[in-house]
């Protein structure tokens, strides 16, 4: 173990975090938008439910690990950095835009290319390439400018405040605000329905778990080489597009191994369910916005410091103000998105 990179290692808890969320995906029906899509637009509310097992499981999971000193919540980027509310509503509203531009978020794309979907490997470079040119390119500069980023002064997030104001525990919030999200979950009779769907959901909660767990046990090892990750599909896809394209075992990271786990995870699921076909974009047009989806995505998403998956899970079961404020905003720009394309086709 002593003679395995540092970051070989955390890129093997990105991958096997990874694959267990692309097989949730493929496998249980685990989607941003199209548990949006179904909720608003097709009277359908089981695949939004499921949200509420990941985030109880996540949420938890997450929060019980940090009471038994196993995970370092403090030292994710969702605390260590101070909260910029207008980033997150201003860099989800683009985000949640573009996903439903692009007809996927990060992460779906991922799923939807280990499916065959080549149309989804467009999106995943585009957003990736965009991601960069936000967080260190060309954008950069303006971004800075319009949405500083500070290291943060003390605690902050929903425990913390709570904790301030009422005396309670972390673990006791977490405890409360999982309960809820489960209730709300399985009080929707259809999804109580779909057990398989519930024990897809308790999983892909699992492995935002255990990203923090390993990357906590990794973050201790290298005495604080090595940082302390939730899974995330925007900026990571950038840096396994760069690892790729340049690096050795020496470059490889948890944003390396997750990317390459989602996909394999999707591969696998798509293979099991007998659902891998080859699949190519016959309209220039829906090529076109996918493309422009996916770049209001990369911007989108490292304004806000994540995606869908990044906030809308990873942070959220951190507790962090960021989490849900941005998952909202995901919501309602994807929201505007669906109805700008809905009123689109009806005007066809």
């Amino acid at each position: 173990m002593e003679s395995i990179p540092y970051g070989v290692l955390a890129a093997l808890v990105g991958l096997v975090g990874g694959v267990v969320l692309g097989l949730s995906a493929r496998l249980g029906n685990f989607c941003t938008l199209g548990a949006l899509e179904m909720a608003l637009f097709g009277n359908d509310q089981r695949r939004l439910r499921i949200w509420g097992v990941v985030l109880s499981v996540a949420i938890f999971g997450t929060y019980l690990g940090g009471a038994l000193g196993l995970i370092e919540i403090g030292q994710t980027i969702y605390h260590q950095v101070a909260w910029n509310p207008w980033a997150s509503i201003v860099g989800g509203l683009i985000f949640g835009y573009g996903m439903a531009l692009a007809g996927n978020c990060g992460f779906g794309a991922l799923v939807r290319f280990g499916g065959g979907d080549l149309r989804s490997l467009v999106v995943v470079v585009v957003m990736g390439i965009f991601g960069f040119i936000t967080l260190s390119g060309p954008l950069a500069p303006l971004r800075v400018a319009l949405f500083d980023q500070r290291p943060a002064s003390g605690e902050q997030g929903i425990a913390a405040v709570v904790e301030a104001l009422t005396g309670l525990a972390p673990i006791v919030t977490a405890g409360v605000i999982s309960l809820a999200f489960l209730a709300w979950g399985l009080a929707h009779e259809p999804l109580r329905k779909a057990k398989a769907e519930i024990a897809w959901g308790v999983v892909a909660g699992l492995a935002v778990v255990w990203s923090f767990l390993g990357t906590s046990w990794v973050y201790r090892e290298s005495f604080g080489e090595v940082a302390v990750e939730g899974l995330s599909f925007t900026a990571p896809v950038g840096r396994t597009l760069i690892f790729l394209m340049t690096s050795t075992a020496g470059g490889i990271t948890f944003s390396v191994g997750s990317v390459l786990g989602v996909m394999a995870g999707a591969l696998a699921g798509s293979l099991w369910r007998g659902m891998f076909r080859w699949e190519a974009c016959e309209d220039p047009r829906e090529l076109g916005r996918q493309v422009g989806g996916a770049a209001l995505m990369g911007i989108g998403g490292v304004i806000a410091l994540g995606c869908s998956v990044g906030q809308g899970v990873s942070a959220f079961a951190t507790l962090a103000w960021s989490g849900p404020v941005t998952l909202a905003a995901i919501a309602l720009g994807a929201y505007v998105g669906l109805k700008r394309l809905i009123g689109a086709l009806e005007a066809e």
